[in-house]
């Protein structure tokens, strides 16, 4: 490879050059929705929406047709719709809410356009979330995505999205093609037909000779490319990594990010490329210069290597169906938050050193909402954890409605080195071993059959969660039959 240097710093050819692809589901959700329906992905107006427990709507995903017609982003509230579900009719609320004109007087929408909305909001889907459905087709296109290379070197970003290093498959699918990139197209093209005519779905690539190029690729070039492919590699970054419009186009970098970056004169990706290392490390910490090394376009991460979180706390937390009044009604709720927790501990063989509780006030309460952290001898144990979070509540709570519930452990260690306690007697020692022994032999039974196989009766009583919530994957309903039907 010829020497290729774009700064003082980098020398390209002494980096890794992979065939690396990034590929995304166009509209996932969303698009395996049109398909079970038999209606073309792309030109159907549809978004997918959780209702569940009877709130206002969550939009979850909608198709390209959606976000264009209407103006709206993946997630949002039905009350954001500029048309009402029910009716199909304008929403002038909404209108109202968000357009004003220069002296923040409200402005009239115009008969044309409100007879565009009403118009395309008949013919608009609105329909619940499948969770199950939709991981099946996960499975069946990382199936598709063997084909092209090993399940080694594929590496599942999220439920749409995919890595591959495919730099092995180049020759064995076009040893006629001399270009490498050309190769790589042709993998990609190849790969977008197959999965569209066996899924129906559409998918868009990015290309690069790393992992952050092609999913810089993905994210900045393929997706408004009408072929949606796009490729970046070492000799592109001038071109396409530092004209990148906005700093939070580029991956890692968010509005915080932004702000700190521009305190210290960075104003561009470019500025990012071509700024003093050390200054980044000594105002960002390591983080910075990573992302210097990433505005030159430099990632050394491997796709075979998949990434570990190292796991620091457990958390949970839940937006209750309705305003919860009764305290035994919260209790209960925290009681059975406490009781997942401890499952997923002994799961991890993990112990808490820390528990946090927090219990978020209703709009229509008085009082404050809860948000307490206590030290507490490492455990695992549900009635220890189930105890310990009843005794911050009621020390904390003064009254009102909750409707937001949440349980953290923190400050985790490893299960197989537990302190002893010397104030522990051996009764209490028995005591524990026992309790220990029937919660490990419950949550085998649940491992084998179903969380919801072993349930205590309190799970029957009103206001509790647990059943509801072990049907649902992701915090959404699995299939339809767990939410309300289409309301197209």
């Amino acid at each position: 490879m010829e020497r290729l240097k774009l700064n003082q710093y980098f020398d390209y050819s002494l980096e890794p050059r992979r065939a690396i692809l990034f590929q995304d589901v166009k509209s996932n959700y969303a698009s395996i929705e049109c398909v079970q329906r038999n209606l073309n992905p792309l030109t159907t107006s549809l978004c997918v929406m959780s209702r569940a427990d009877h709130s206002k709507g969550l939009t979850l995903a909608s198709s390209p047709t959606f976000k264009k017609v209407f103006g709206m982003k993946n997630v949002s509230r039905a009350s954001d719709l500029p048309f009402l579900i029910e009716t199909r009719k304008f929403n002038y609320p909404q209108w109202y809410r968000t357009h004003t004109d220069i002296h923040g007087q409200r402005t009239e929408p115009t008969l044309q356009y409100v007879a565009f909305i009403e118009s395309w909001a008949k013919r608009t889907w609105i329909v619940p979330p499948q969770m199950q459905l939709y991981v099946d087709y996960k499975i069946e296109v990382t199936d598709i995505l063997t084909n092209y290379t090993s399940i080694d070197e594929i590496h599942s970003y999220s439920i749409d999205e995919s890595f591959l290093d495919i730099t092995e498959s180049l020759n064995f699918f076009y040893p006629e093609i001399k270009n490498r990139y050309e190769q790589m197209n042709r993998i990609a093209l190849d790969l977008q037909r197959e999965i569209r005519d066996k899924l129906g779905l559409y998918v868009t690539v990015g290309m690069g000779d790393n992992p952050l190029l092609a999913k810089l690729a993905m994210d900045n070039y393929a997706k408004h490319n009408d072929n949606m492919r796009a490729l970046i590699r070492y000799e592109d970054v001038p071109n396409k990594l530092w004209t990148i419009p906005k700093m939070t186009d580029f991956w890692g970098i968010g509005k915080r990010t932004e702000k700190r970056l521009n305190k210290l004169g960075i104003t561009s990706i470019k500025e990012l490329a071509n700024a003093d290392p050390l200054l980044l490390k000594q105002n960002l910490g390591t983080i910075g210069l990573q992302h210097f090394f990433h505005a030159n376009g430099i990632d050394e991460s491997n796709v075979r290597e998949k990434y570990i979180p190292k796991t620091t706390s457990f958390s949970n937390s839940q937006i209750l169906p309705r305003d919860y009044h009764k305290q035994r009604e919260i209790e209960l709720v925290i009681k059975e938050m406490a009781e997942n927790l401890a499952i997923r501990l002994r799961k991890g063989g993990k112990l808490a050193s820390n528990l946090s509780l927090y219990a978020g006030a209703a709009s229509t309460s008085e009082y404050s909402s809860i948000k307490v952290s206590r030290n507490i001898e490492a455990t695992q144990n549900t009635k220890e954890l189930q105890d310990l979070a009843i005794s911050l509540f009621r020390k904390k709570y003064l009254g009102g409605a909750i409707r937001q519930i949440g349980i953290s452990g923190n400050q985790l260690s490893d299960s197989s080195v537990k302190q002893l306690s010397l104030f522990e007697s051996v009764q209490e020692n028995q005591t524990n071993k026992k309790q220990e022994s029937l919660q490990k032999a419950i949550d085998e039974i649940r491992e084998t059959f179903d969380f919801l196989s072993i349930q205590k009766a309190s799970s029957l009583s009103e206001g509790s969660r647990v059943i509801y919530r072990n049907k649902l994957i992701g915090g959404h309903a699995a299939s339809q039959d767990k939410e309300e039907k289409d309301v197209s």
